[in-house]
């Protein structure tokens, strides 16, 4: 749950996630830690969170996550700080071939 003095961070998603938040390319949320943040995306749009975590409660292996153009790998995890006007980037990789 976030607190209502918590900081407001732009979420910008790839096409995958976009059948998710309506559409939307960007969706604004709240939260002070990247996982409170996909909280409050997971509270508004159903299903979010099941897209970037797997069913052990841990980041898919193959979602790639930047904080401002940083992989949150090496800042934190979903654990990693958030300030107000940051971006995440939410990647799923896709798969492809023959």
């Amino acid at each position: 749950m976030t607190s209502a003095t918590a900081p407001t961070i732009n979420v910008r998603v790839t096409a995958v996630l976009q059948k998710v938040t309506g559409g939307q390319k960007t969706v604004e949320a709240s939260g002070s830690t990247v996982s409170e943040v996909f909280n409050d995306i997971d509270a508004r749009y159903p299903g979010f969170k099941a897209q970037v975590y797997g069913p052990d409660g841990k980041l898919h292996r193959f979602v790639n996550i930047y904080l401002n153009d940083e992989d949150i790998r090496y800042t934190g995890g979903v654990e990693t700080a958030l300030k107000a006007g940051d971006t995440l980037d939410v990647l799923p990789a896709l798969a492809g071939g023959c």
